[in-house]
């Protein structure tokens, strides 16, 4: 690195509570107010130049999946690099304020997988949508339930959400197409992958950790009214794949390695692919905010399926992984309430309406704007931010 050139050098202001110190450093990709897109790290309320400071090809690009494409080591390596730089003067040119910079899609994303790992959001759809059997299906303890998602239709936080249109059955039970009336969010943690995986060759439990380079928080939008009349008997489509937001920043896993909790007791035990020696869930917090007020706290170390089973369990028949992946966790929920992170839970389908700003609701209308933000134990002894994703509906077009 070269510095005190283009304006001199200075130590990166870092606001006392700050939840983005030199142990958080989330990357994403920005473009400052001249200058085309490039790596960057979160310090503080500062974005840091990657490209500038470490002057590597692998900066000057518009997403992080040749980074992501080098492997645990070389993540390491940069981490601890950046960090000691964090603790000296910077080469103001390298520095940017983050109110003042682009921010892109972090991630160019070839596969997209969607979970359903919340034992409590699981047992609350069951009982909505089937009150009188068990809420869960038969293979639902067995297996981490998933399906393949739309990657074409990831959009980074803040991009405006547009009211999807599809076909819905009304009560007289005749069907009709328009736009959904019944637009829900799902709060989840998205799991980005770095090193690829080979055609054929699962990916073990214990192999988690050099195949996944970092987490980002997810917005997986939802029509529940188009969702509930196509998803039987072949899954979600319509109703999901119209947009995904997922968070401007990913938070690297070494930054979350206090954060590790033990998974909840798993009954049946699972089959031996989905076991391994170190397995853990996480201790993140979200919080979901519907027009600016706080509706829900949803708790992301009751999840039952761990990050590194859904990975077991998505590469168990072969299917190969590459860096830039991203699967979800499905929506977090917990048993209070206001642990709930879809509206559908929260409103109980609409039969228990929520107050919000003075106004009764129970799904999504047009002007609405939702932001979910996350933070999780930090290594410093403190708690670290895992940014946020947002959006704001659009009337359908």
């Amino acid at each position: 690195m070269t510095g005190g050139g283009r304006g001199g050098a200075s130590r990166v202001a870092i606001p006392e509570d700050s939840l983005f110190g030199p142990e958080n450093l989330p990357y994403g990709v920005f473009a400052p107010a001249a200058g085309g897109y490039r790596v960057g790290a979160r310090l503080g309320d500062t974005v840091l130049d990657l490209a500038a400071l470490l002057d590597d090809p692998i900066f000057f690009r518009a997403d992080l999946n040749a980074l992501l494409a080098t492997g645990p080591t070389r993540w390491r390596e940069v981490r601890d690099r950046v960090r000691e730089l964090a603790e000296t003067a910077l080469p103001v040119h390298a520095q940017h304020p983050l109110h003042a910079v682009r921010m892109k899609l972090p991630i160019r994303i070839g596969d997209y997988v969607d979970f359903y790992a919340s034992i409590d959001h699981a047992t609350n759809l069951g009982r909505l949508f089937r009150p009188d059997t068990e809420p869960l299906l038969p293979n639902w303890r067995h297996l981490p339930v998933g399906y393949h998602g739309r990657a074409g239709t990831v959009v980074v936080s803040d991009t405006p959400v547009v009211r999807p249109k599809g076909q819905r059955r009304t009560d007289s039970g005749a069907t009709d197409f328009g736009p959904s009336r019944s637009l829900d969010i799902e709060a989840e943690l998205g799991f980005v992958v770095g090193t690829g995986s080979v055609l054929g060759v699962p990916v073990t439990v214990d192999e988690f950790t050099e195949h996944v380079f970092g987490v980002g928080l997810v917005n997986d939008w939802s029509a529940r009214d188009i969702q509930a009349w196509e998803y039987q008997p072949l899954g979600p489509f319509l109703g999901k794949s119209f947009t995904t937001s997922l968070s401007a920043w990913i938070t690297p896993l070494d930054a979350l390695a206090d954060a590790r909790v033990p998974l909840p007791t798993q009954t049946p035990a699972p089959l031996p692919y989905l076991r391994g020696s170190d397995d853990h869930g996480l201790d993140i917090d979200l919080t979901v905010r519907w027009n600016d007020e706080v509706v829900a706290h949803p708790p992301y170390a009751r999840m039952y399926w761990s990050p590194a089973q859904m990975l077991a369990h998505l590469t168990a028949n072969g299917a190969s992984v590459r860096p830039g992946d991203l699967y979800a966790s499905g929506t977090i929920s917990g048993p209070a309430p206001d642990q709930r992170g879809s509206f559908i839970e929260l409103s109980w389908g609409g039969t228990q309406p929520v107050t919000v700003g003075g106004e009764i609701r129970a799904f999504l209308a047009d002007g609405d704007r939702v932001r979910i933000t996350a933070t999780a134990p930090g290594t410093a002894g403190r708690p670290i931010g895992l940014g946020e994703v947002g959006g704001l509906i659009l009337p359908a077009r």
